[in-house]
């Protein structure tokens, strides 16, 4: 098992590198952030934006895996996203991992002027996107016509360090997600049930994420791929459960999603006063001790 973290983009570079190399020293498996226009309870706060930011970590750091967690099709068009991940998996040295899902209904859904898309038009854009985002980054040159997203003579040249391209780590639950994370992606991710992860007691969590890789390994199988070639990430922060709180807790915590089948764990960067605020020696503990306690 891997333990990641997430860091906000929400600190002028002058303060944010040192918390990215930071997690660096802490010996993170990789750090992610987010890739959104402004977030929840950020939103009329300090936040920048995502691709820059990992450009920007990936010339102050040497070891420490980049990535986004996750980017969606609200305000990106995979023709020019395309283009900034080959320009940042280059500049890291082929340490870029792309989180990618379908986008919800928060600020991002209508910042461009767009009225928010159905959950139907939702999974249909990335039915989509994905799969043109992939050609683009596995090709020196694509065409493609869609009814959302086109591509006419989409240069990529000289494509990723990483090849064929970097990975993709597809946040889904839904059956058509899931067909395009066992088709596509190199990782699966989620964050507890997507209605509401808040709302599932703490004892009925970890039965939310069985369901879900049972979900998993049976897309996996109509696809005729072994679900054991992906990554399997948990982002912690949204569900009821604490398992900041103490290092006791957090490897009771881990335990329990290593023995579910869970491969990463991706949890925040402490933010104070903010539903991120934990205690920052805590957290440095669990980094460099939590998974060493797992046995």
């Amino acid at each position: 098992m891997r333990l990641s973290t997430v860091i906000l983009p929400i600190h002028r570079w002058s303060e944010g590198q040192k918390i990215w190399r930071r997690a660096e020293d802490l010996g993170f498996h990789a750090a992610y952030t987010y890739d959104h226009l402004s977030w929840r309870s950020f939103r009329d706060a300090p936040w920048f934006g995502a691709v820059p930011t990992l450009t920007a970590a990936a010339s102050a750091t040497e070891r420490l895996r980049l990535g986004t967690l996750v980017t969606s099709p609200n305000f990106r068009h995979p023709v020019t996203l395309a283009k900034d991940l080959l320009t940042v998996d280059d500049i890291s040295g082929g340490r870029l991992t792309v989180g990618i899902g379908a986008g919800g209904v928060g600020f991002d859904a209508t910042a461009m002027g767009q009225e928010p898309w159905s959950p139907k038009e939702r999974a249909d854009r990335f039915g989509e996107f994905l799969p043109l985002l992939d050609e683009l980054l596995t090709s020196d040159a694509t065409t493609r016509e869609g009814a959302y997203y086109s591509a006419v003579e989409a240069r990529n040249i000289p494509g990723c360090v990483q090849r064929p391209r970097v990975p993709f780590y597809v946040a889904a639950t839904g059956p058509r997600g899931l067909r395009l994370a066992a088709e596509h992606g190199q990782g699966w991710v989620t964050y507890g049930d997507p209605r509401g992860p808040a709302d599932v007691p703490v004892d009925q969590a970890p039965a939310v994420i069985a369901g879900q890789l049972a979900k998993l390994r049976a897309a996996c199988e109509a696809r005729g791929r072994d679900v054991d070639e992906l990554e399997k990430v948990m982002l912690q922060g949204s569900t009821a459960e604490r398992p900041l709180a103490s290092l006791d807790a957090f490897v009771d915590w881990a335990g329990t999603y290593r023995d579910l089948g869970i491969t990463e764990l991706v949890i925040h960067w402490p933010v104070p006063d903010s539903i991120f605020e934990n205690d920052l020696a805590v957290f440095e503990r669990i980094a460099t001790e939590g998974l060493a306690q797992l046995g």
